[in-house]
C-alpha cells in the first residue's frame, strides 16, 4: 500500500515540472533588430565645400585676375607636343595678358587633347579646340571671356608667329577667344592680318611640325579628316 503511494506522488510531480518547463521554453517569434541608429549620419558635421583656387573668368573680372596672375607667373617658354611632334614656342612679355592667359590656361591643363581644328595650307594652322565635349566642360569650369586685342607692340603676321583669333560671337573690337590660336605658316606671312589680331608668340622650334600639319587633308569647311592632337602643352622655362 505504501509502495502505491509513493508511486502516485512521483507521477504528480512529473507532471507539474514538465508543464512548468513546456511553458518556460515556449517559442517567441525572431526579433528584427533595430538598425536606424546605424544608418544615421552625423548631422553635426560641416558640410564639404567645393574649394578652387581661382574664380570663374568672366568679362567683368578676366582683366583685373591676368592683371595679377601675369605678376607671379612669368614663364614664356612652352613646348607643345602633336601627333605630329614637338613644336616649342616663345610667349613675348609685351603682350603681357595673352601670356599670362596661354600660361594659365597650360597650368589647368586646358589644351591636352585639343586638336588643330582649322588647317589652310600655305597660310594657317589654328588649334585649341575640339567637338570633344569634354573640352567643352573644361570650359564651363574655367570661365566664359574674351581678351581684348594688343596690336600696338611692333610684331606682324611673319612666318612662325602665334596669334589670338578673334571670337566667333560678333564684336565690333575684334574680342578674342582666349582658348584659340592660330600659328602662321605662310612662307611669306599674313600680313594682311596685321592690326587686327594679336600676336604673342612664336615658334622657336618645329616649324617642320608646322608644316607637316598644314599638307593634312581637309573637308570643306577646312577641319582634317584625320584628327591632328595636341597631346599636351607643358612649361619649359
Amino acid at each position: 500500500m505504501r509502495f502505491l503511494v509513493y508511486c502516485c506522488l512521483f507521477l504528480f510531480l512529473f507532471n507539474c515540472e514538465d508543464t512548468n518547463s513546456k511553458k518556460n521554453n515556449t517559442t517567441k517569434p525572431p526579433v528584427e533588430k533595430s538598425t536606424e541608429n546605424k544608418s544615421k549620419t552625423d548631422t553635426n558635421k560641416a558640410p564639404v565645400k567645393d574649394e578652387r583656387e581661382f574664380p570663374v573668368l568672366t568679362d567683368d573680372n578676366a582683366m583685373e585676375f591676368f592683371l595679377h596672375y601675369e605678376k607671379e607667373n612669368k614663364e614664356n617658354k612652352i613646348r607643345m607636343t602633336t601627333s605630329k611632334g614637338i613644336i616649342e614656342i616663345l610667349l613675348f612679355n609685351e603682350t603681357k595678358f595673352h601670356r599670362a592667359n596661354f600660361i594659365f590656361l597650360t597650368k589647368q591643363n586646358y589644351f591636352t587633347n585639343t586638336q588643330f581644328y582649322r588647317v589652310v595650307k600655305n597660310f594657317i594652322i589654328q588649334g585649341g579646340s575640339t567637338d570633344d565635349e569634354d573640352i567643352a566642360q573644361r570650359r564651363v569650369k574655367i570661365g566664359k571671356y574674351l581678351l581684348p586685342t594688343d596690336q600696338n607692340r611692333g610684331f606682324t603676321h611673319e612666318r612662325g608667329v602665334i596669334s589670338m583669333p578673334s571670337s566667333e560671337i560678333e564684336n565690333p573690337h575684334k574680342l578674342a577667344s582666349p582658348y584659340e590660336f592660330f600659328i602662321v605658316q605662310a612662307p611669306h606671312g599674313a600680313h594682311h592680318l596685321d592690326g587686327s589680331y594679336t600676336i604673342f608668340g612664336k615658334v622657336t622650334r618645329g616649324m617642320d611640325v608646322v608644316d607637316a600639319i598644314s599638307e593634312v587633308e581637309t573637308d570643306n569647311r577646312e577641319w582634317p579628316l584625320q584628327n591632328v592632337y595636341i597631346e599636351k602643352v607643358e612649361i619649359i622655362n
